[in-house]
Parts: C-alpha cells; structure tokens; sequence
C-alpha cells in the first residue's frame, strides 16, 4: 500500500508504527455553527480511508477532534444568546445527524478540547521549560517559531519568504510577528480556566497536539485534514509536538481537497455557501456522498446541478443491476476484488475503484441474461466492495424511488397518476398520457415503462 505524504511530496509505502495496527487522527469540526460541504469532503475522505484499512485488516483507531472553545464559538454564543454549552451541544448533534445521513461511520473517538484544558496546560509548560514558549505580559503565552528549526518544512516554506508576504496582527506583546498563541488570557466575562499565566484559554493549535498525543502517543502514523490547514495549522502542529516531545509527530500527513461550487472558490460573499443539511434538503445523500468518492481524495470537487445529475444517474446504474436479485455469498470472480485492492491500494483511488464497480455491474447484468445461476454471487460482491466506499447498502427500490429525501408528492399520489396516465394511454388518450408524464418530470419523478409496467425514480436536480 502506497500513500502520499504532504510532509515529503511524494507516494509513499504505508507501514504502521505496529504491524496490523493504524492509529489516525484527523482535524475535526469548530462547533459554532451547521457543518458545510467542505467538512463534508473530510468527512467522507476518511471515512473511506478508515473503511478501507479496516476492510483490509488493520485495527485502526480513529480520532477527530471537537473544537468546542474558539473566539467564533464565543461570538455566536453571545450573537445568540445562549450558553457555549448549548451552542456546541446542538452543533454536535446536528454534526452527528449530517455524517450520519451520509452513511458515515462515527470515529474511534471524538475528544473534546474542553476535555483536555489539563493536558494542554502541561504541554504549554513543558515548552516554556525547553525554551520554545514565554508567558507575555498580557497573560498570553506565545510560542518561538524561530526557535524550531524544522519550521515550514510540511509546507516548503523557509522563515525569512513567511516573514516577508505575512499579514500578520501587529501586538507589541510578541518577541516576533511569526510567533503564535498557546493560551490565551480571557477577557472579563469569557469562559476561561485558571493557569500559571492566569485565567485563560487554549489557543487553537496547541488542541491537537495536545488531544492526538492523548489519544495516540507521541508519534503515530496518519494526520488528516482539509487543504486549508497546512498552514498555519498543522505546520504549528508539528512545531509544538515535536519541541514538547522531542520526537516525529506524524509519518504520513494527508490533505482532502477543496470544494468548488460551479468551478467557483465555496464562499459565503460568493452567496454560494451551502451546509450539508442544506444539500440534502435536495439531493439524496448517497448522491452527495457517490459525488465526493468520485474523485480522488486529493483532488478538487466541483459542486454543480450537472455534476449532481450525474453522479445520480452513475448509482442508479449500480442500483438497477442489483434489483431482484437474490444475494448469496457464493463464489465469484476473485479478479474484481483483486483489481480493487490493487487501485485502492494506490493512495485511496476511489475513481478507478467506482471503475471496477461498474465492470462488476456490466458483468452482472450479462450474467442476468446469460447464467442466472452466476447473478447471486455477483451482487454479493459488488454490495461488498461498494460498502467499502460506504454505498450500495440500500435496498435498490428505495434508492430508486428516492426515498430518502422528501418526496415533492405523497408515493401514493405517484402512483394514482401513473394509473390515471395507464389509463388514458389504454383510451389512446396520448395528449393526456403525455401531459401527466411531463407534469411527474417537472417535480423530478422520472417514469420508466417496461413490458412489466411502469416505475419511476426520484431526481430532485430535475427540479
């Protein structure tokens, strides 16, 4: 197995720390307000990753953390008027609710920064007693960046270029401009914790490495996050860990790539921000979720109606194949799952992995017509390798039918019209036939005749 490493820029054999187990921590959430498509890219490129080295065998223990204290957390909690522990809670469950309806697996644990204000606290005086940190006058304590000498090495950045094109604040308080916070002295009425330095709060960066050594020790095997977080965050990451510990961090670093809505950057003065919950308001979620496996977990997505539509059409196909057919366990073809464990072994390749998908679907329904017999034993492996990736567990007819968004009109309603429709065709009445089936697509129901009868699938990009 191969995996490319940001640290290093290059593919490159995968070989845990301990033979057989993974441990990964991944950069979660800042809980102020509804998760969007961009937290859905990570969401759903780990998931996969995690599925896939389970799948494969290892014992992975999976973290992403709960930023549940932050100056956004603050804001939105005095904008509201409520408690941060009311704010985050109800971003917690709705986060839940969203990966869940994604067909996301929860991780192996979800530790909180709240959790652990100890275990950073000990970890900023561990790097002021080494020289990498001081306590400011205002109660802040800052860290040395300078002091690190590996210092932009995730990023490939030296100091001095850094210095020269940063905006960086301007506080008196710093011994220099590149320096960043590790705790943050609270201003009267924030919730703070007591310190050495006084009532405070964690600065961002030093949660996680303060929550992954937790939860992984001092050096574990896979960091993950979104595209935005090389720098500054886990470049400062990897600065505080490897000073406090005296050890590597990471092995392997991997980054998601961003979220484009109509080949656009997804910004909210763009007006083209969209949550999760907004999406799937609309499109059913497995199509969201087939759309974000469809490309590589390092490559850009682009969000669009068409892209959409046809990540839709690309699950029905796989869905179609596997309608009343009887799953058994029987023998197959073993070359699908070995070309699947060739690609996906290559740095995750879902693209080429939904290829051998779709050559197993061509292979089914060949067989469908030509040796039944062989039919069972096919759908079982495509259901199996497609639960890799964390699709095809439906049942196909509700996949079909669209039942997992809100349907525009009541099943039974659906069904009367496509009688009424029957009927008027059976009169030869091909004006209204026509006129029923035109009013069914404009609501995105699709209908479908066959010597069988007539069936319809939901497609709200129609709409």
């Amino acid at each position: 197995m191969q995996i490319y490493n940001t640290l290093t820029r290059r593919k490159e054999p995968f070989a845990p720390i301990e033979p057989g187990k993974v441990r990964m921590y991944v950069c979660g959430m800042t809980v102020y307000d509804y998760c969007h498509l961009g937290h859905a890219r990570v969401m759903v490129a780990f998931d996969v990753v995690t599925r896939y080295l389970r799948w494969r065998g290892y014992d992975v223990t999976y973290v992403r953390n709960i930023t549940d204290i932050d100056d956004k957390i603050l804001r939105r909690a005095d904008e509201n008027g409520e408690s941060i522990a009311s704010l985050t809670q109800r971003m917690i469950a709705a986060m839940h609710e969203d990966e869940a309806r994604l067909f996301v697996e929860r991780p192996s644990h979800e530790p909180r920064a709240t959790g652990h204000v100890g275990e950073i606290i000990a970890m900023v005086e561990t790097l002021i007693d080494k020289g990498y940190a001081y306590a400011a006058a205002n109660g802040d304590v800052y860290y040395r960046v300078r002091k690190f000498e590996g210092y932009g090495k995730l990023n490939n950045r030296n100091l001095d270029e850094m210095r020269a094109g940063a905006r960086v604040e301007v506080d008196e308080h710093k011994e220099d401009p590149l320096d960043f916070v590790l705790w943050k002295a609270a201003k009267p009425g924030e919730a703070s914790w007591p310190s050495p330095w006084g009532d405070g709060r964690p600065g961002w960066h030093i949660e996680c490495s303060a929550m992954s050594k937790c939860c992984l020790g001092e050096t574990f095997d896979i960091h993950g996050g979104g595209p935005d977080l090389t720098f500054p965050h886990h470049e400062n990451e990897i600065a505080q860990s490897e000073a406090a510990n005296s050890k590597p961090f990471v092995n392997t670093w991997m980054h998601a790539g961003a979220v484009r809505v109509n080949q656009e950057k997804m910004s909210k003065s763009l007006g083209n921000f969209f949550t999760i919950r907004e999406v799937l308001e609309r499109h059913d979620p497995e199509v969201v979720r087939f759309l974000l496996v469809a490309s590589h977990y390092r490559s850009p997505i682009n969000y669009a109606p068409e892209s959409l539509a046809e990540a839709r059409k690309s699950l029905e196909r796989l869905y179609t194949a596997l309608e009343g057919v009887v799953i058994d366990g029987g023998e197959v073809d073993s070359r699908f799952a070995e070309r699947f464990v060739s690609v996906m072994d290559d740095d995750f390749n879902t693209p080429e992995a939904l290829s051998v998908l779709f050559d197993l679907t061509r292979e089914l329904n060949r067989s469908r017509k030509e040796a039944p017999d062989q039919a069972p034993a096919l759908a079982a492996e495509l259901r199996r390798l497609g639960g890799v990736l964390g699709l095809l567990q439906q049942e196909p007819a509700a996949f079909l039918q669209g039942n997992q968004v809100a349907l525009p009109l009541p099943e039974a309603e659906i069904e009367a019209r496509i009688a009424r429709r029957a009927e008027a065709k059976q009169a030869r009445d091909f004006a209204t036939a026509d006129a029923i089936r035109d009013e069914l697509v404009a609501l995105g129901i699709v209908l479908k005749d066959s010597r069988e009868g007539t069936s319809w699938i939901y497609e709200a990009s129609r709409q």
